[in-house]
């Protein structure tokens, strides 16, 4: 069964300058970019048989990826001038 990868680009193309602009200037969101896209590969080759996992393990990936894309959704509507959802309205 295929499964689709979740780019950042794809998942917030509303940020897609603020995106290009991070990867460059920001080296520590650029790493964290690049590990959630590396661990979306990654769970993509499980679900796809390619790799082997067990289920529990692949959970754990999973859950990785979802707080790693969380945070990168943070940085990007800061970057954007918006609040990052942390309910004080900090406006970035």
């Amino acid at each position: 069964m295929h499964v689709d990868h979740h780019p950042l680009i794809h998942d917030f193309p509303e940020h897609r300058a603020e995106l290009q602009r991070l990867r460059q200037d920001d080296a520590q969101f650029a790493r964290q970019a690049e590990e959630y896209e590396a661990l979306d590969k990654r769970i993509c080759r499980i679900e796809d048989g390619i790799e082997l996992l067990d289920d529990v393990a692949l959970q754990g990936l999973k859950l990785s990826r979802v707080a790693l894309k969380d945070d990168l959704a943070k940085q990007l509507k800061r970057a954007a001038g918006h609040c990052c959802g942390c309910g004080n309205g900090c406006r970035g």
